[in-house]
């Protein structure tokens, strides 16, 4: 049975991007790097916007505010072209120009259901905000994994994460700091029915 990891990475105030502020918040340094490269091979699930988004990236599109990619971004592009991706989109067209991308016009929370039934391998989101919070209602989530950078966003942040999320519990099973500045918490989540009544058991 395949697992499946809701991964994030976002500023301190919950955002996944920043009008004018360049991947990774500009901020990565050589252990997040090298963590990133040692990170299992993955199937990444994505919707129509990201899809849009990173292939332009990976067809030469350079972000707004930028005038070239940076070499970390260039990787993280390059790395995501080789992996295996499936987009759930009815509005997409077949055939997908993006290398190793499969279009599924199916529902997708039971399209994952059956992937991960049928599957062995790690699932692993991508941006696709609205897609994560389906999962997460859906209870399909095995991991939820954010990577916080030092910066409040407040004037320009963009995509809010968690806007329209249910309660949900977290039990942690991982954390790291990166760099001395870059702070990885890593969840077992439960989505609530309502808040607890009481202290925890």
């Amino acid at each position: 049975m395949s697992e499946l990891l809701v991964d994030f990475i976002t500023s301190l105030d919950g955002h996944a991007s920043g009008e004018g502020w360049p991947g990774f918040w500009g901020l990565e340094g050589p252990e997040y790097l090298a963590w990133l490269g040692e990170q299992p091979e993955t199937t990444h699930l994505m919707g129509a916007n990201t899809y849009r988004q990173m292939s332009g990236f990976a067809a030469g599109e350079v972000p707004n505010g930028q005038d070239e990619f940076r070499p970390e971004e260039e990787a993280s592009v390059d790395e995501l072209t080789r992996a295996s991706k499936v987009v759930f989109s009815s509005s997409l067209q077949e055939p997908l120009t993006w290398a190793n991308s499969t279009l599924v016009r199916d529902d997708a929370v039971e399209a994952v259901r059956a992937m991960k039934s049928s599957g062995s391998g790690l699932l692993s989101t991508i941006g696709s905000l609205s897609l994560c919070r389906s999962l997460l209602r859906a209870g399909l989530v095995d991991r939820f994994r954010v990577v916080m950078f030092p910066v409040i966003t407040g004037a320009t942040g963009a995509e809010r994460i968690y806007d329209g999320y249910p309660d949900v519990a977290l039990e942690m099973i991982e954390h790291r700091t990166f760099d001395g500045r870059i702070q990885l918490v890593e969840y077992k989540p439960r989505v609530l029915q309502h808040p607890p009544l009481g202290a925890p058991a």
